[in-house]
């Protein structure tokens, strides 16, 4: 084969440092920022903090043209393989029966037997398909160890006993349980099978089991239990004699899944209890803490900081006014000594070995304030497109995808996928992920679609004025949207309950 020279053409694309570092800011949540910011201010001496910076003027951005702005790049796919490597949570302990946690599940969502009591929570902050809602947990000034650790300040034991009831407040768990059992602990504790060691673990052991008994007279009720129905015992213990107290034990002893099945023929037939005396002792259990150590637990979420905030204004609050939320901007710039020191050099900026890091620092000072431009404008563009949810909640929301904010704004889809990420905006309705006012449509009698959030929320209000005593099934619901001109199969109903963590209606029937 003769060998020959060709010329040929052709087209692609180079990531450059600097498009590499554009796509990984975009990217990142407000704290990777934070932390990315403080990384680069450690390394580069030629970037600093200062009082007063602006990204852009917020009335200027907020109505800015729709068209395509060239200072902002476009992320585009044939890009993404290359960019995902350029940097890339009175009643014995031994008439329990041996139920573990993990079998208190009976088909719900989490841990908690659905009767039972609840924290409150409340957050509108939104992520995927939760609906908009995330629970929050109650922090507390101190923790469970610290608060059993007062009790036994003020508690008259032994040295061995004092040792061993501290071993057991160190190994519960946050919810207040004991995961491994005593002889676990000992055997932790004191390894080894030679014959001292044995006797000393038994020695142990025995301190252990009095610390135990020590551990469950604390407070809270229900420390130091190991399953669920000891738990629920021991607080019931708490509780003055009754019969549907002693009710109540058996059933939380035995027939806990009977219970959360609201299996009320078999829990009758069971215990040969009444039906009036059944429902006082079902009505006991649910006002006992499944999770004893949980109001002490810390709230290890952080707290959600808006990237955007959109604020009513005009007359009768009809318009909306997008900014920025000057708290999450960094404040950098050019450190002017040492520049200036640099352009005094022999051969200028070039020539020194600190050139490379002012234009570096130069870089990311650029790309952080085209960032939030980015982030400003999709913002403005999704509270354009949903306009209907600002002014009356999420039932108003309308269909929307990623694509069309693309093609309005002149930016490829995964820009728009980037952006919208662990970025949060905060509304007259409270804060949400940017994501959340996107979601596919269903179609309507009158040939129009319905957002999938405002069939959620629809869901939710049929649910919540539900009868308790004969709760909607999901085919049910079903047939109340149809009503309202949804086109919504039984199945999509029951998708969405489930993505809204709402039990089914043989779970939310009233006990």
């Amino acid at each position: 084969m003769k060998p020959t020279l060709q010329l040929r053409l052709s087209q692609h694309l180079a990531l450059t440092p600097q498009l590499q570092q554009s796509i990984r800011l975009l990217q990142l949540s407000t704290l990777e920022l934070n932390q990315e910011v403080e990384q680069m201010l450690a390394t580069n001496p030629l970037l600093e903090t200062e009082e007063e910076f602006s990204v852009s003027t917020p009335e200027l951005a907020s109505n800015a043209p729709a068209e395509r702005d060239d200072a902002a790049p476009d992320y585009n796919d044939s890009a993404e393989a290359n960019t995902e490597t350029a940097g890339e949570r009175e009643l014995a302990a031994d008439d329990f029966g041996t139920t573990d946690r993990e079998d208190w599940s009976n088909g719900t969502e989490g841990d908690d037997f659905d009767g039972i009591r609840e924290l409150p929570s409340s957050s509108p902050a939104s992520s995927g398909d939760d609906d908009g809602e995330r629970g929050e947990t109650e922090s507390a000034d101190i923790s469970l160890a610290e608060h059993l650790a007062q009790q036994l300040a003020g508690m008259h034991l032994s040295a061995p006993e004092r040792t061993a009831l501290q071993i057991l407040i160190d190994s519960l768990n946050e919810d207040g349980y004991l995961e491994d059992s005593l002889e676990e602990i000992a055997a932790s504790l004191l390894p080894g099978e030679d014959e001292e060691n044995a006797e000393s673990r038994e020695e142990l052991l025995d301190h252990l089991r009095i610390a135990l008994r020590w551990l469950q007279s604390l407070d809270p009720a229900g420390i130091g239990a190991r399953s669920l129905p000891e738990c629920l015992c021991l607080q019931l213990a708490t509780h003055p004699a009754s019969p549907e107290r002693d009710l109540a034990a058996t059933i939380a002893r035995s027939h806990l899944e009977l219970m959360a099945r609201r299996d009320t023929r078999r829990l009758l037939l069971e215990t040969g209890a009444d039906e009036a005396l059944l429902r006082r002792a079902q009505g006991l259990i649910t006002t006992l803490e499944p999770k004893p150590g949980r109001r002490f637990a810390t709230n290890s979420a952080a707290a959600v900081v808006p990237d955007v905030i959109v604020r009513k204004t005009g007359p009768g609050g009809r318009e909306f006014r997008v900014m920025l939320n000057p708290d999450v901007a960094p404040k950098l710039r050019i450190n002017e000594l040492y520049a200036n020191a640099l352009r005094a050099t022999r051969g200028g900026i070039s020539n020194s070995p600190l050139g490379g890091q002012l234009q570096e620092a130069r870089w990311f000072i650029k790309n952080i304030q085209q960032r939030f431009e980015t982030i400003l404008r999709v913002s403005t563009a999704i509270v354009e497109r949903q306009r209907g949810f600002f002014q009356h909640g999420e039932l108003a929301m309308k269909p929307l995808v990623l694509r069309e904010i693309a093609d309005e704004l002149g930016l490829h889809e995964s820009t728009i996928s980037r952006v919208t990420t662990a970025k949060y905006m905060a509304t007259p309705w409270g804060t949400f992920e940017l994501k959340y006012f996107f979601g596919s449509g269903l179609n309507t009698e009158t040939g129009g679609e319905a957002s999938s959030t405002a069939v959620r929320a629809l869901i939710k209000q049929f649910i919540a004025a539900e009868d308790t005593k004969k709760p909607l099934s999901d085919s049910a619901i079903a047939g109340m949207l149809d009503e309202q001109g949804i086109q919504c199969a039984r199945r999509t109903v029951a998708k969405y309950r489930e993505a809204m963590k709402i039990a089914p209606a043989n779970l939310r029937k009233a006990l």
